[in-house]
């Protein structure tokens, strides 16, 4: 079954994807730049303490990515099982993957605490909206 919305899950996926890529990308060589070794008898919270912070913000939000964004991925799905992963649905299924991106791009940078909240509070209004709109489909009953 193909239906519009399953693209904006796919760019969400693919989007984490690339923030995990860019978590490597930054971690690693900070890692070997400050000769930090992982001591596993030692809270990990302790090494990660001495990660900058810079370089932090890219996992702790590739961390939020699997969050929230999970309960869009079953949403949206339902969504597409219901047929009604077009139109409406679909448009705030992109919404809500912009917001994400957005909200990726500001912890990631600069770590704005208010601008993020606000992302992600669009994003959670737009989400549970999605919910919403697939409760109202299941409880409509089967079409006759």
């Amino acid at each position: 079954m193909h239906t519009q919305i399953l693209a904006a899950v796919i760019a969400l996926v693919l989007w984490t994807g690339a923030m995990m890529a860019w978590l490597f990308a930054t971690r690693i060589p900070a890692i070997v730049k400050g000769r930090l070794v992982y001591d596993p008898q030692r809270p990990v919270s302790e090494f990660m303490d001495k990660i900058p912070a810079r370089i932090r913000w890219k996992a702790d939000n590739y961390n939020h990515l699997h969050e929230q964004p999970t309960i869009f991925y079953a949403t949206a799905i339902v969504l597409a099982l219901l047929g009604a992963g077009g139109g409406i649905n679909a448009a705030l299924a992109w919404i809500y993957v912009g917001l994400r991106v957005a909200h990726s791009l500001v912890q990631a940078l600069s770590n704005h605490v208010g601008l993020r909240f606000m992302l992600f509070l669009a994003a959670s209004l737009v989400l549970f909206t999605l919910a919403i709109r697939a409760a109202l489909i299941l409880l409509s009953g089967p079409a006759a």
